[in-house]
């Protein structure tokens, strides 16, 4: 599964990236969204790669986020964590099962890399695919 959030605003905006970004959740910085590894999300992830930083994320940093920032789509019901990580792990989404898709995080502790947030991640920013690194972001953004 990737983790995907958005790192830059919308000025500025092509209207193809915004559409790509509203489709993942993404109408904010800092907002996070969890899609599943597939051709259409690969392609929407390479039209927002240079507003967003995305990876795949560990089971570890996924308990923490659901536990933490999940919201169900009624109000009144708790969420099951453990529950909902055998739903993923069986091919549903996080609407299927009934929680909001987007999660709300902090702005980082400590920043970003050091050459910002106009920069991709290959070349020592924060935008991009990061891989595995996406869950040290998470842990410092939850």
């Amino acid at each position: 599964m990737y983790a995907i959030i958005r790192i830059r605003g919308t000025v500025n905006l092509a209207p193809r990236i915004k559409r790509a970004l509203e489709h993942m959740n993404l109408r904010r910085i800092n907002n996070l969204s969890i899609w599943s590894e597939d051709k259409k999300n690969e392609g929407m992830l390479n039209k927002a790669k240079d507003y967003a930083a995305y990876g795949k994320i560990n089971d570890e940093v996924l308990k923490e986020l659901l536990t933490k920032r999940a919201k169900s789509v009624n109000a009144s019901e708790k969420v099951d964590v453990k529950k909902v990580i055998e739903e993923l792990k069986k091919g549903k989404t996080l609407n299927q099962i009934g929680i909001k898709n987007c999660f709300t995080l902090n702005p980082s502790i400590g920043g970003f890399e050091r050459k910002g947030v106009k920069v991709p991640y290959s070349l020592g920013g924060a935008l991009g695919n990061r891989g595995e690194k996406i869950n040290d972001l998470l842990k410092k953004m939850i």
